[in-house]
């Protein structure tokens, strides 16, 4: 059967029909863990009593009438963002990429308004900022960028993780006005920085009056144990974009700004037709108000920790483990060779997984996940993984005596 959709995702070979928690089932009755999510979305799990209550009462009342006039739900999901985030405002659009352009767009205004005609922004090398123009050129991924230049001009790369770089520019650069980064980058293989990073940027950008821009699409909403990933911190950005989990899967982002950069937009500066619509805002406070009633946030770092544990235990003798690192609920398994195929492997035994940077596993299940859940998610994915490197080493082992040898 031929397919009109065009072919930008290599879709594995199942349909989902429903879900509940942490489970989704196929058209054929199989039944799967979800522990990716939908990539950091639902961290309520699948078909969440108060998210559907939400939606279908709102569905009822009304779903759109544009930003030109005033939006109650919008409104009271800003008052309940700002609370939870110490920041001041918030622009509403409908997709991380989205809430990125609008921090790049405030980045931009705010070097034009101190007199800088061609602002520059500093990016991180393995980050992952968006699929638009402007997003894309700010990602440090080559391979997603390829086939569409020109970039965006107007970023500088640096490596993640590594304070003294980001000083080297600023200190040579008079242009930049902005340092755009991920507290933990997920796309780039779950790359978990020092205690203290995000502490030595937001000194940094003081010190050259610069803004501090976190990317917390993937890691906010209580996916580290706080809401935010900054909170670990103590610190509090100019600008932070979400996205992903605030509608636990009806499609919201934000953009939040504090200070000097929540001052920048004026009426006519950015918009979006469907942002922050009374649908996605009536999800969004439901997905808040469901994990706040439920505790949820505070439970994500003990249950990072149990299921690490389990794979520490499990895989502590297999010599192609390279590292397991978490941070909460964002989990990363790398290994010392490509694992991709274990993504197939996995969906098989009714466990969905993902691999990132080629060789890192990458778990993001959803916050509600049991006890028992976690036990089924360490021994399904040990067994795989221990099946997958044994073949690695039985093949390692019969090339390496198969070699031809000169007599």
């Amino acid at each position: 059967m031929t397919s009109h959709i065009m072919p930008t995702y290599g879709r594995l070979p199942v349909t989902f029909e429903r879900g509940e928690g942490v489970w989704l089932w196929d058209e054929k009755n199989n039944r799967y863990l979800d522990a990716l999510s939908g990539i950091a979305v639902c961290n309520l799990g699948h078909a969440h009593p108060a998210i559907h209550a939400a939606i279908c009462k709102q569905s009822r009342a009304l779903l759109h009438t544009s930003n030109l006039y005033g939006i109650a739900k919008q409104e009271r999901l800003a008052v309940k963002l700002a609370e939870q985030s110490g920041m001041d405002n918030v622009f509403f659009c409908n997709s991380g990429a989205e809430a990125n352009e609008a921090a790049i767009k405030l980045a931009r205004m705010y070097g034009h308004e101190s007199g800088i005609d061609k602002p520059a922004i500093i990016v991180m090398e393995k980050s992952f900022h968006g699929r638009t123009l402007a997003t894309l050129s700010a990602t440090g991924n080559s391979k997603v960028q390829q086939g569409f230049a020109p970039l965006v001009e107007g970023f500088i790369r640096v490596p993640y993780n590594d304070v003294s770089e980001i000083k080297l520019e600023l200190e040579q650069h008079k242009n930049i006005v902005a340092v755009l980064v991920e507290p933990i980058q997920g796309e780039g293989g779950v790359n978990i920085p020092g205690e203290d990073y995000l502490n030595q940027i937001r000194s940094l950008c003081d010190r050259h009056h610069v803004l501090m821009m976190l990317d917390e699409i993937q890691t906010g909403i209580g996916r580290t144990g706080e809401f935010l990933a900054y909170q670990h911190n103590n610190i509090i950005p100019d600008v932070c974009t979400l996205a992903k989990a605030l509608g636990n899967g009806v499609p919201i982002g934000a953009c939040l700004a504090h200070g000097k950069a929540a001052q920048l937009f004026t009426a006519g500066n950015h918009g979006s037709t469907f942002g922050g619509n009374p649908l996605a805002c009536s999800a969004a406070l439901a997905v808040l108000e469901t994990l706040e009633h439920e505790n949820l946030i505070n439970s994500a770092e003990q249950k990072g920790n149990a299921i690490c544990s389990g794979f520490t235990e499990h895989l502590r003798n297999n010599e192609h483990i390279v590292d397991i690192r978490h941070k909460g609920l964002m989990i990363g398994i790398e290994l010392d060779k490509p694992c991709a195929e274990l993504v197939k492997s996995a969906l098989q035994q009714g466990l969905l997984i993902n691999v990132t940077n080629e060789k890192t596993i990458r778990l993001l299940p959803p916050l509600i996940i049991n006890d028992q859940e976690i036990n089924q998610l360490v021994i399904t994915l040990t067994t795989l993984i221990q099946d997958y490197t044994a073949h690695l080493h039985t093949t390692q082992t019969y090339e390496s005596q198969t070699l031809y040898k000169p007599a």
